[in-house]
């Protein structure tokens, strides 16, 4: 059995990756600050459902309490650690710069060293696609120059990998990236474009399409996502014999570092999951079409193949089937689409 540290528990990839331990057997134990930067009664009701399990234990503590996570560490001999505690969100950051910087980089730090100090066997931790930034190639690949990117959650995360690298190679700690790519599904957060999209749509508001709706994403479902992650954490990075410093290669390295991308692997418009959503709920979207905003990326699409090879990473729920289920939860969790589901 496996005692792993899950940060972020009560988010959303963070409960799904937690139920998913928990039914495997292992002991969990979540961290979450349970900060208010979405309904924290969401947070709650996803953390009461993991409170259920018996291997379960949870820490409301802060990544930027250092002597918190140093007790954590020491009370419960984590074997593994799964990070995806995070400030998330691309405008926000330019709203609250320093939130990113306390979790995001203190934070992070923070777990890195009691990762040296306590010798944990694994540390998977969530990057982004957004790390891609002003790369222009797609499909966009853990190979792409990463140098430039858009926000400064994009940037953070971008300093995730590297700090990751760092200890890789000066500890031999197996670090591994995961690069997620518009995820959604149930229990999703209020503040990202499905969810915001129902909530309109729900109270007869209109919804605000940036770059005026000319935008896709790589919309990937959670259990997808769940799946890869599990994936990463059963097969820990290792060094590649073959490579050498002046290969451009990226996602490996003499280190036991891997990055890898998880995604659908097929892009959508924009305007194709709003129609999904509109035929999901039964209701027509009024809506309105804006210039696009500072920090975000036109398109995205994951080349997966390395996951797939590697991790044996395989999406399966298509973009229709995946807002049905999200659709579904959203009703069921909201007591019907005549309340107003709050924000």
């Amino acid at each position: 059995m496996m005692t792993v540290l899950v940060t972020g528990a009560a988010g959303f990839i963070g409960y799904h990756v937690s139920q998913a331990l928990l039914s495997r057997g292992e002991r969990v134990v979540g961290l979450d600050n349970l900060n208010a930067y979405y309904d924290v009664s969401l947070k709650k009701e996803r953390l009461k459902r993991l409170m259920g399990h018996e291997t379960f234990t949870f820490l409301h503590e802060d990544l930027s309490d250092k002597e918190a996570l140093h007790s954590a560490f020491e009370r419960y001999g984590f074997t593994h650690v799964i990070n995806l505690a995070a400030q998330a969100g691309v405008r926000y950051s330019i709203e609250d710069p320093d939130a990113y910087l306390s979790s995001n980089l203190v934070g992070f730090h923070h777990l890195l060293e009691c990762c040296r100090q306590f010798s944990v066997e694994h540390l998977v931790y969530a990057s982004s696609g957004s790390v891609s930034g002003l790369n222009s190639y797609l499909p966009s690949s853990v190979s792409h120059n990463v140098g430039h990117p858009m926000s400064l959650y994009a940037a953070t995360k971008r300093s995730n990998e590297l700090c990751a690298h760092a200890y890789a190679h000066l500890y031999g700690i197996p670090m591994t990236g995961l690069r997620f790519f518009s995820v959604y599904g149930p229990w999703g957060r209020p503040d990202m474009a499905l969810y915001l999209f129902s909530d309109k749509m729900i109270k007869g508001e209109t919804i605000e399409l940036y770059n005026y709706g000319d935008m896709t994403r790589d919309w990937t479902h959670v259990s997808d996502i769940t799946a890869g992650v599990i994936a990463a954490l059963d097969r820990p990075a290792r060094p590649d014999p073959n490579w050498a410093g002046d290969q451009g290669v990226l996602e490996r390295s003499s280190a036991p570092f891997r990055l890898y991308h998880l995604g659908r692997g097929e892009p959508a418009q924009l305007r194709e999951a709003v129609r999904l959503l509109e035929e999901a709920h039964g209701v027509t979207a009024s809506i309105t079409l804006s210039p696009m905003q500072p920090g975000d990326v036109k398109d995205t699409y994951a080349e997966i193949d390395a996951a797939r090879s590697e991790l044996g990473f395989e999406p399966q729920v298509a973009l229709t089937e995946g807002i049905q289920d999200f659709v579904a939860w959203y009703r069921a969790f909201h007591q019907g689409a005549d309340r107003p589901a709050p924000v």
